[in-house]
């Protein structure tokens, strides 16, 4: 058994918290993993991780031992990489999470780019809504939109995304019209389940500033619903403007209140603290930044 081998079965298992996360990661049987600690304990002469059946802990030698071998196992993986390939010459796999909508509609765009650029470098992507735990399924980042809690990850802005406010024509032919934030307390709102506050805050052109709530005719999961729910005339959605621009620029929606600010959010890159950034992940997080750097692509199809 390498020494190799046995650092990176104890490093991953105390990133994911079990033995079974770790051996997921590495594609390895469960009892590989146990058996690498062990051996890796019994050479050191030392324990390092205490076992029980609810958690992994560890012990002073073994908190010493993960803080240095996480640095070497990063430092490791950036010589493989600086020997074998050049900068522009990036190889390996990349695993990340992202939102759905976004997701299939703009990442998945740029990932194909990317990957023409650089063709030794594989994608694993989970597109879904759920909120992925980074370090316990092992992914290098993941792309996430809107406010990001106290998490201690750590994240890089990649671009700015409006809010707007939307209906159908269909919908709003026979409402009184809509002229203020207030107005639309008379209108039904299709609102997204993945959203804690069910109360918005806007700016108007001149500075003022306040909260409205809709009552809600329904509620789910995935943004590209919710506009298909309004193209269809069921209500108003208050959404980022990436899922709601061509439905605009086609007129099956129409914009309300374009002058003022509804809860602007961001995309974000973020990735787990104990996790290095690699050449190859730190280049595309680069190049996402870039590409949507200036006017987002978005934001050119709304005003098309």
């Amino acid at each position: 058994m390498s020494r190799y081998e046995e650092l990176e079965a104890f490093v991953r298992t105390i990133e994911s918290g079990s033995f079974t996360a770790a051996a997921k990661q590495l594609r390895v049987a469960k009892s590989a993993i146990s058996r690498r600690i062990s051996e890796l304990e019994a050479r050191l002469g030392t324990q390092l991780i205490i076992r029980t059946t609810r958690k992994l802990s560890l012990t002073e030698s073994g908190q010493a031992l993960f803080q240095r071998a996480t640095m070497l196992l990063s430092d490791w993986e950036e010589a493989e990489g600086a020997a074998s390939q050049s900068a522009k010459d990036l190889s390996g796999r990349i695993r990340i999470a992202a939102p759905l909508s976004f997701g299939i509609s703009y990442l998945g765009a740029a990932i194909i780019d990317f990957t023409k650029n650089h063709p030794d470098v594989s994608f694993d992507i989970d597109f879904s809504d759920r909120k992925v735990d980074l370090v316990a399924e092992g992914m290098d980042l993941a792309v996430r939109i809107g406010d990001l809690p106290d998490s201690g990850l750590i994240a890089r802005k990649v671009a700015p995304i409006r809010t707007v406010v939307t209906a159908s024509p269909d919908y709003l032919k026979d409402k009184p019209a809509v002229k203020t934030p207030e107005d639309l307390q008379a209108l039904s709102e299709l609102r997204y389940s993945g959203r804690a506050k069910t109360v918005w805050t806007y700016k108007g052109p001149h500075g003022q500033s306040g909260t409205i709530e809709l009552p809600s005719a329904l509620t789910a999961s995935n943004g590209d619903f919710l506009r298909d729910a309004a193209v269809a005339g069921l209500g108003v959605t208050i959404q980022p403007i990436f899922i709601l621009c061509d439905a605009i620029d086609e007129g099956t929606l129409v914009e309300l209140l374009p002058d003022y600010r509804w809860s602007d959010i961001n995309a974000y890159a973020v990735y787990p603290p104990t996790r290095h950034l690699s050449v190859r992940v730190r280049a595309f997080v680069d190049f996402l930044v870039a590409r949507y750097s200036g006017i987002p692509p978005w934001e050119l199809e709304a005003k098309a």
